[in-house]
């Protein structure tokens, strides 16, 4: 079975990666709804991107026709997902929301992260 006939088969859905990526984005709406109205076009919309641009690439990597397109797509995934981590820091620094919901969140970021590249090394292992 080639890469593209898996691809048919198997959708995106089934990826925990993907699961993960989307409970980050649920996440991530609800923690920002918790900001203080001057973020309202600042930090809230940079936060709900990246996090949408982590489940987005995973989503539009996986319908392409090869892997190192995947693995392309991945690529920016990781980029959005260390974006993320870094305005949730800059967020609970400035108080924003409490250290109960900063570790849960950094527990999921750190989970997904940790899907996205073992996810993408298996990619690149499949092609040797």
């Amino acid at each position: 079975m080639s890469y593209t006939d898996k691809n048919a088969v198997y959708g995106y859905n089934k990826l925990f990666v993907y699961q993960k990526s989307l409970d980050l984005v649920i996440e991530t709406y609800k923690i920002t709804k918790l900001f203080p109205k001057e973020e309202r076009f600042v930090l809230v919309p940079q936060m709900r991107r990246a996090s949408l641009s982590i489940v987005a690439n995973i989503v539009e990597g996986y319908s392409k026709s090869s892997r190192k397109e995947l693995v392309r797509f991945l690529d920016i995934s990781k980029g959005s997902i260390n974006e993320l981590e870094i305005y949730y820091l800059i967020a609970f620094k400035l108080n924003y929301f409490d250290k109960m919901k900063f570790e849960k969140v950094s527990m999921l970021i750190l989970e997904t992260k940790k899907l996205l590249y073992s996810y993408q090394k298996s990619l690149r292992v499949s092609d040797n």
